[in-house]
């Protein structure tokens, strides 16, 4: 199908659709789709991108499904552990049959989920995890990416970076896959910009358990001139109540990764670190059509704003509904030809995947924090398309492995 009319489609989806003849999408089995995640540990983000899902999902079914098939939803929490996400991801194959699987949240189960998808040759769209490790020194033929990487995010913030012209740099990030593939990236992509910029404290914490008092006393105690933060959820609340307390980040230039997401953000309200130019969803300042449909239809449904797990949440169904279209089909060789290169059209405008690497190309917004009647909010926006912060092709080339073409 053109890409036009592709678009066209799916931006009636967003709109709410024009429902079809429904009876033909009702006489057939519907698609199965096997969605697994970190629900009990991460419900700030998963919570909003569960009914991100389940908006897109009622709205493709009332539209008449997808090649004359109703979309199911069969989800299952992974409890934030690598084994007992393989184990859900083999029951959702081999007992509720699925024909795809996607989700997962943290890096290392969507590193795992990636790795199982290989072994059982099934489609496997990972809908948030960012490491870098995903689509290139772990890729696979199976598993394709919706959000954009923690290359691509730190690379939208290091243009910022080089501004503050700060030498000594201290960072602070959860010692797992996705903390630790971002200060990589940031190191080696800031070094390249500034030759003579300096690394000169490194505190990696426990996810969810940081001893922010010690943490921020390290730091300070290397007397940094700026720093680079990866820390989101609850230790990011508490690192930022320190860093004040000790007034540590009292005008302290500050790069930071997904701080200006509400999932993460709202909690910090009159502690917001004004002047922190991060990544987030500034959902009350995105005049774009594309965005306005979702946004009414989300509020119009759930009676809420949206979070950025919303947006993702929906743009996964989206994506996979029109990845089924393409393949005319769920069969996973079908599936993986029309995902390479597919478009689709998003709350963020189009994207498309990436036949190299299988990567989308999904952006992301950056700005700085600011407090507005007692609400930390993002300012100054502005959205990067995730197509110009990529690495190039022969680079990827030679990290993406010969076979996960």
């Amino acid at each position: 199908m053109p890409i036009v009319r592709r678009l066209a489609r799916t931006l009636a989806l967003l709109c709410g659709g024009v429902a079809m003849a429904a009876g033909g999408a009702q006489a057939q089995e519907p698609i199965r789709i096997g969605e697994l995640n970190s629900y009990k540990t991460q419900p700030a983000f998963l919570g909003p991108y569960r009914m991100g899902m389940e908006l897109a999902v009622e709205q493709i079914n009332a539209a008449g499904g997808v090649n004359g098939r109703e979309l199911q939803l069969i989800i299952r929490d992974d409890n934030s552990n690598p084994g007992d996400a393989v184990r859900a991801a083999e029951e959702l194959v081999t007992r509720e049959k699925v024909d795809v699987l996607t989700g997962t949240f943290l890096s290392n189960i969507g590193l795992a989920v990636a790795d199982y998808a290989r072994h059982r040759k099934i489609f496997f769209l990972a809908s948030e995890p960012l490491t870098n490790k995903i689509v290139w020194e772990q890729g696979n033929r199976y598993t394709f990416r919706l959000r954009n990487s923690t290359y691509m995010q730190v690379a939208m913030l290091i243009p910022d970076a080089v501004k503050m012209n700060r030498k000594r740099w201290a960072i602070v990030y959860p010692n797992y896959e996705y903390g630790q593939s971002a200060v990589e990236t940031f190191k080696e992509l800031l070094k390249q910009a500034q030759p003579d910029v300096e690394f000169v404290a490194e505190q990696a914490t426990p996810l969810g358990r940081i001893d922010a008092g010690n943490v921020v006393q390290a730091l300070a105690d290397a007397k940094p001139d700026a720093l680079f933060n990866v820390l989101f959820a609850a230790d990011l609340a508490k690192f930022v109540r320190a860093g004040k307390q000790r007034r540590f980040l009292d005008g302290l230039p500050t790069v930071s990764m997904l701080s200006g997401e509400p999932e993460y953000l709202d909690p910090l309200g009159r502690e917001t670190p004004e002047g922190w130019v991060v990544t987030g969803y500034p959902w009350y300042a995105i005049d774009t059509p594309e965005h306005q449909a979702f946004l009414d239809a989300y509020q119009a449904r759930f009676d809420d704003y949206p979070r950025l797990g919303t947006v993702i949440g929906y743009s996964t169904i989206v994506s996979l509904a029109e990845g089924l279209r393409a393949a005319g089909s769920t069969d996973t060789e079908a599936l993986i030809k029309a995902f390479k290169g597919l478009e689709v059209l998003t709350p963020f405008g189009p994207i498309s995947y990436r036949p190299q690497d299988h990567q989308s190309t999904m952006g992301a917004y950056v700005g700085k924090l600011a407090v507005q009647d007692g609400k930390g909010i993002m300012t100054d926006i502005r959205y990067v398309d995730g197509a110009t912060v990529q690495p190039s092709d022969e680079q990827v080339e030679q990290w993406r492995p010969a076979d996960a073409q």
